[in-house]
């Protein structure tokens, strides 16, 4: 079962990658891709952050982020390079979620760049 918050999850994903070719960007090159993690927590944070490690995946160090309304909070990024396929970035965006609600931290999404 799939809950509201993934679901919102597999709507962005659709939103940003049909964004992203409307633009133009080179739908046949790799894209970085950066999935967001968050914890108000840091010591969950870094759990997750070696859970993902031991994973496999590529794990950018957490650092402290401030938030618009001052509130600080610990984030790190998974980065994963794919085409810009909109079904496996919903399987990845799946795989993501999943990992996060595992170690108690808020996924955040993903973003990518522009490619040539």
């Amino acid at each position: 079962m799939i809950d509201e918050e993934l679901t919102h999850w597999f709507e962005h994903t659709e939103a940003l990658v049909n964004e992203l070719l409307e633009d133009g960007t080179n739908e046949e090159v790799y894209h970085t891709i950066e999935h967001h993690f968050a914890s108000e927590s840091f010591d969950l944070l870094e759990k997750a952050a070696i859970t993902a490690f031991k994973l496999g995946l590529e794990v950018e160090d957490p650092e402290e982020a401030e938030l618009e309304n001052g509130d600080k909070v610990f984030a790190f990024d998974i980065i994963t390079e794919q085409m810009l396929n909109a079904k496996l970035l919903r399987e990845e965006t799946q795989k993501m979620y999943e990992l996060a609600k595992k170690c108690k931290v808020d996924y955040d999404g993903w973003g990518t760049y522009f490619e040539e």
